[in-house]
């Protein structure tokens, strides 16, 4: 359950958001840097202004993830936060075998190299970041490890991020391997995840694995592919779809012990904001 509201604050607001006391700022996005393209400086600059950890979802840095692709189209801009920095690998990143440039770039912040998938702890949060560019079916090392991690964990409010979404209205569509994913977040009470992949901005209302409305037990996802890379458009809204929109910015989520507070801040000229509050489960 929660609060919206599709006009969000300015990024003025988003700053006091961050500093409010008892809190933890998670700010960031996804499908960023692109050699040739002025989106990711442009989100860059939304993050010179917002303290918090910041997280890559995925794609971000274009074409293949490679060590140059990073070093000329990533460092530039985004390289400026990278010691605040949780991110995960996205499709892109594995063009160069094994992600190598990624996990090259990153070191230990992308977790152990060759699985890229790690949690921490942010305030009163457990987070997870993991890689959809390794199975996470029945069976998976990925899968057992996420049930390790979660079962019996002592926070209240869990918080899940990766590269490719199950659910989306964006070009590339759901990714329905990540089902067997959502299942178990969804059986273990976690209350957000956090997406790329496609090339917008999405969030969802709390839903099952299934795709049904669940406002007790379900979990909100948002799509945030809007780091820069070039936008895509909103080909046909899925069902629980509450926002969809087609522009770069980045969406900072502030967490508290009970609850959290999210506002899509798009970069300077966009008009287009969204905020509100949900409830932890």
């Amino acid at each position: 359950m929660g609060s919206v509201n599709p006009t969000a604050p300015s990024p003025l607001t988003a700053l006091v958001l961050a500093s409010e006391g008892g809190s933890a700022v998670l700010v960031g996005a996804g499908d960023i840097a692109q050699c040739g393209s002025q989106g990711a400086e442009k989100t860059a600059k939304l993050l010179d202004g917002i303290s918090g950890t910041v997280f890559a979802a995925g794609d971000n840095a274009y074409g293949d993830g490679s060590v140059t692709d990073y070093r000329d189209c990533y460092n530039p801009s985004w390289g400026r936060h990278r010691s605040r920095t949780r991110p995960v690998p996205g499709n892109h990143e594995y063009q160069t075998p094994n992600a190598a440039g990624y996990f090259d770039y990153f070191g230990g912040s992308a977790g152990p190299t060759g699985l890229g998938y790690y949690g921490y702890t942010l305030g009163s949060w457990r987070v997870l970041a993991l890689n959809s560019e390794l199975p996470v079916g029945a069976g998976s090392p990925q899968l057992q490890w996420v049930r390790d991690q979660l079962t019996n964990d002592p926070h209240r409010c869990t918080a899940v991020y990766w590269h490719r979404p199950l659910f989306s209205s964006g070009r590339n569509g759901p990714s329905a391997d990540m089902q067997p994913l959502w299942r178990l977040l969804y059986s273990l009470g976690v209350d957000i995840v956090i997406n790329g992949h496609d090339h917008v901005y999405e969030r969802f209302a709390p839903q099952t694995p299934d795709g049904q409305p669940d406002p007790v037990k379900g979990i909100r996802q948002f799509t945030v592919g809007t780091g820069g890379a070039p936008s895509s458009e909103v080909v046909a809204r899925a069902a629980n779809s509450e926002v969809a929109a087609s522009v770069w910015g980045v969406a900072s989520f502030t967490l508290q012990s009970d609850r959290y507070t999210w506002a899509f801040i798009p970069v300077e000229g966009e008009v287009f904001r969204d905020s509100g509050t949900g409830m932890c489960h």
